[in-house]
């Protein structure tokens, strides 16, 4: 590596790091809220199809407890958290609790509708999900992984997030402490 090359490495890991932008690197977009752990919880943006229900909005949920489950029917951890989250929505369902499953793909073919159909009825998913192809709703909640589980209060703030598969039992303690239900 050449001192030239190495010192234009240094100077885009740096962009990379700090968020700054380069000059004449990439379009000028406009800015995205990004939740952040206690933030306010980000609207539902750039979906396409709902199932198992009509569009839901963050604001069309205040009053609830909310569980957004980012996943993708394609990747076997978010598989294995389902039989999880079904059941915890079986649990809570009828006592202000929503989980609004956001099926973000990760490779071509999990953009089609009927994979995603078929994935619901094959894994016994009732609850609402929506399909996040463009990852719109994936970039303003800032997630980075499948899966990843952040939980909504009643006002709209996100009190708890885990990525990947485990901490059931810390989940369903928070949502019954959320739902005012001794643990």
């Amino acid at each position: 590596m050449t001192i030239r090359s190495l010192a234009a490495s240094t100077f885009l890991v740096a962009l990379c790091l700090t968020g700054a932008a380069a000059p004449g690197l990439g379009a000028e977009t406009a800015p995205v809220q990004v939740a952040a752990a206690q933030g306010t919880a980000p609207n539902f943006t750039g979906l396409g199809n709902w199932y198992n229900s009509a569009p839901l909005s963050m604001a069309g949920l205040r009053g609830k407890v909310v569980l957004v489950n980012f996943w993708t029917y394609g990747c076997v951890n978010c598989v294995n958290t389902l039989p999880h989250v079904t059941e915890l929505y079986a649990k809570y369902k009828n006592q202000g609790f929503v989980v609004v499953g956001i099926h973000t793909p990760e490779f071509p073919f999990e953009k089609s509708a009927g994979n995603v159909q078929a994935a619901l009825k094959r894994h016994g998913i009732t609850y609402p999900v929506a399909q996040d192809n463009e990852s719109k709703t994936w970039n303003a909640y800032g997630n980075r992984y499948w899966p990843a589980q952040y939980i909504v209060d009643q006002n709209g703030t996100i009190v708890y997030q885990h990525d990947g598969e485990g901490e059931y039992e810390k989940i369903d303690r928070t949502v019954q402490q959320l739902l005012g239900k001794a643990s």
